[in-house]
């Protein structure tokens, strides 16, 4: 079957082919069940869900009983003759068969993930105010719903259940006023988000769940491709460790869009007015032709406006989450290499033992070497010795050597995690305020909030760095005594890759991190030999702890790893 057009309407958006629904209230507003069954906004969704139901309805159905078969006419007409108890409501059709299809209808609506936006001038609405209108509109739709259910059911209902019935989120938009350089006029109307309200746990899918490739530079700055407009794109302004990210997005894409709340800190009104951003990214633009890996997006570092600018093009392949994320820690790499930091891929906790002792240790290398792991099995072990783990960064962070130290800084508040990684306690403490990605799929995913940004972008010393080395036989840890073997361990960023991308079997990455440093291998490498020296130079523990993800997978012998880790920062 082929998938119907989109609807596009100034208030209500529509696309079939990404479940992504738009709602616009500041364009229509609905206020009663006669208004809303009475709007060319249900009148178009209806025509939509009869199209996708006459396709899987059998040839042999009978239009005579089939409700699904009627024209989108006769089923409002039908619907309104229900609503208000008109006699004539079941000449042709009985209660069961239209409740089957209004349950249906409403079932399919709800497969959307469904953003409600208003835009706002100054602030005109209040943070509560925005939430109370947009609750306003969730429980109309509800109880449209329950009124011609119970009416076609000839009962009340027993058990009512609150869900989510007119939108999963609702959004602020507001235009910004920033110094738009020349050539990139085209974002200059482009409504940022000023305030998010989910409704969590919400349940995301995608067209793809993996990522594939690399990102590459290209000769040519993206801007110049760019054709979107203030009525189909987006803008979310984040914090991205210390850098200023205008990060820009089709709405297609607003899964991605919405879980970057969870993800990156919203910079606020203040930080942005009038305030150039170190990093731009345009989701779901054409890239240039010719460029390696056009499918998959590319970075252009404009000089002129020092300025890195990231491109993801619009296809299926990119709707996977990791595509948004990875990019925007790809330019925020970038710009960290370019002030002579160091990217770190990998997961920084500090942990307080029960003796008020307090270490901060850093598990580095490529996805599925098995950090977090790494970090669930720590905390399984410890019984009572441990009193908290405070995550400090999650996938990536940076290290600067100022003033003779060196230090560590975090780039996300939240943390973007296979839920095959987390323990049951973990997975269920968080569940409320979790953004899930195909969760019923393999690699499925789930975005929590971790930190807060100003506790993430402080100044952390280093305890302990360790290498997650997944694919040797040994158990436990050790710790380098020659720096330069230590460094060549870290640089050559072995792993076997456990298929959360499109990597199989055992792989090299220049300092396990494809995401800034292997682009940029020049300019990274007098940075980790500074970062080495100081390292030694202060007697920090610099080891690897042997994960077994790329082998058997053994828990056990995880846990055994990591008594030895414990052991070993207990005697630091």
């Amino acid at each position: 079957m082929q998938t119907p057009a989109p609807i596009d309407l100034a208030s209500f958006y529509a696309n079939p082919d990404r479940s992504v629904a738009v709602l616009n209230y500041n364009e229509h507003f609905m206020s009663s069940i006669f208004d809303l069954v009475n709007s060319d906004e249900l009148a178009q969704f209806v025509q939509l869900f009869l199209t996708e139901q006459r396709a899987k309805t059998p040839a042999d159905a009978n239009p005579a009983t089939t409700f699904n078969l009627v024209t989108p006419a006769d089923y409002l007409t039908t619907i309104k003759a229900v609503l208000t108890d008109r006699t004539d409501a079941y000449n042709q059709f009985q209660p069961a068969e239209i409740l089957a299809s209004i349950e249906d209808l409403y079932s399919y609506y709800r497969t959307y993930l469904r953003v409600a936006t208003m835009t706002i001038k100054q602030n005109d609405v209040m943070a509560s105010e925005f939430m109370m209108i947009d609750q306003q509109f969730n429980d109309l739709v509800i109880r449209l719903y329950r009124t011609i259910e119970e009416k076609l059911q000839g009962h009340a209902n027993h058990v009512y259940r609150q869900v989510n019935a007119g939108s999963t989120a609702c959004v602020l938009l507001q235009k910004v006023n920033w110094p738009v350089p020349t050539g990139y006029e085209a974002l200059k109307d482009i409504r940022f988000m000023s305030r998010l309200m989910l409704r969590p746990p919400m349940m995301l899918h995608t067209k793809s769940n993996k990522r594939k490739g690399h990102f590459t530079a290209t000769a040519v700055n993206p801007i110049e491709n760019f054709t979107g407009t203030n009525e189909d794109w987006y803008c979310y302004p984040a914090l991205i460790g210390e850098s200023l990210a205008y990060i820009y997005f089709h709405r297609d894409y607003l899964a991605s869009g919405l879980a970057l709340a969870n993800l990156f800190q919203l910079a606020d009104r203040d930080q942005i007015v009038g305030k150039k951003p170190d990093l731009v990214l345009l989701f779901g633009t054409p890239g240039v032709a010719g460029d390696d890996q056009p499918e998959n997006g590319h970075y252009f570092y404009d000089a002129q406006n020092q300025l890195y600018v990231g491109q993801v093009p619009y296809n299926d392949q990119t709707t996977y989450f990791g595509y948004m994320k990875k990019m925007c820690l790809t330019l925020h790499n970038l710009h960290m290499i370019a002030e002579k930091r160091l990217p770190i891929h990998g997961s920084m906790v500090k942990i307080t033992f029960a003796n008020g002792q307090t270490k901060t240790v850093v598990f580095f290398g490529d996805s599925g070497a098995g950090k977090s792991e790494s970090i669930e099995a720590l905390q399984a072990v410890a019984d009572e010795q441990i009193a908290s783990i405070e995550t400090i960064f999650d996938d990536m962070g940076s290290f600067t050597l100022a003033d003779g130290k060196l230090y560590a800084q975090g780039t996300e508040t939240g943390a973007f995690v296979r839920l095959d990684d987390l323990s049951s306690e973990v997975a269920f403490n968080n569940m409320d305020r979790g953004i899930y990605m195909n969760p019923e799929q393999k690699n499925a995913r789930v975005i929590i909030p971790a930190n807060t940004w100003p506790r993430v972008v402080a100044h952390h010393e280093i305890d302990m760095w360790v290498y997650a080395n997944n694919y040797d036989d040994a158990i436990g840890v050790h710790r380098f005594t020659d720096q330069k073997s230590a460094e060549a361990t870290f640089v050559a960023g072995k792993r076997k890759a456990l298929g959360t991308t499109d990597e199989v079997g055992m792989s090299t990455t220049f300092f396990a991190n494809p995401f800034g440093p292997v682009q940029e291998q020049a300019a990274t490498q007098p940075i980790i030999d500074a970062v080495f020296d100081q390292l030694f130079k202060d007697d920090v523990y610099v080891g690897e702890i042997y994960t077994h993800l790329g082998n058997d997978k053994s828990q056990a012998k995880l846990n055994e790893s990591a008594r030895d880790l414990l052991a070993e920062l207990l005697a630091l």
